[in-house]
């Protein structure tokens, strides 16, 4: 099993990144949102998951060891394959999407391509109780300065996606909802 990979980001394609260790380059499947922190030419450090199937052996990369967990919980449930839960995981941080399932919402997973309502409910309903092990109690606040701040650019005039999406490329750090407003007005400007 290989639990993590380390080298020079040779190649980065589409939420796929080719490493360099040693002269042989490791086709690694990622999140959009680690695939935005890698730069050509940088080292990096992911933490893997290897899937061996019949005709492929799939390396998946993290950057962080709750986004790994979420993945190999996601993949636990019957009829979620990786490619899957690789999506869910690229359309929704995994901070919102604990808040998502502890509160029983299927709103964030129905907008994955291949995730319907039934199968959404099956996530929720099957992840409720598993949670407890990957986030702590900051995570909730974190969740609800995320939702905050939502709200806040949605009466500024931006849809929910747009938001969204800026809220993923502000830095981890700011924790204050009107800070995060600022910032994801900043990467939406």
């Amino acid at each position: 099993m290989i639990s993590s990979i380390r080298g020079n980001v040779l190649e980065l394609g589409n939420r796929y990144v080719s490493i360099d260790i040693n002269g042989l380059g490791y086709k690694v499947f990622v999140t959009d949102e680690s695939l935005h922190m890698l730069k050509i030419g940088a080292e990096a450090t992911l933490l893997t998951h290897l899937v061996v199937r019949e005709d492929a052996l799939d390396l998946y990369g993290f950057t962080s060891r709750k986004e790994k967990d979420f993945f190999e919980l996601l993949i636990s449930i019957s009829g979620i394959g990786p490619k899957s839960a690789l999506n869910i995981l690229s359309i929704v941080s995994s901070d919102t999407l604990a808040s998502a399932i502890r509160s029983g919402s299927t709103a964030h997973l129905v907008k994955v391509s291949g995730i319907g309502r039934k199968t959404a409910e099956k996530i929720v309903l099957e992840l409720r109780d598993k949670l407890g092990g990957i986030s702590g109690e900051d995570m909730s606040a974190g969740m609800s300065a995320d939702a905050d701040a939502i709200e806040a650019l949605k009466a500024l005039g931006y849809d929910a996606n747009e938001a969204r999406e800026a809220l993923k490329k502000v830095h981890k750090d700011i924790t204050d909802t009107g800070a995060k407003v600022k910032a994801a007005l900043k990467v939406l400007s």
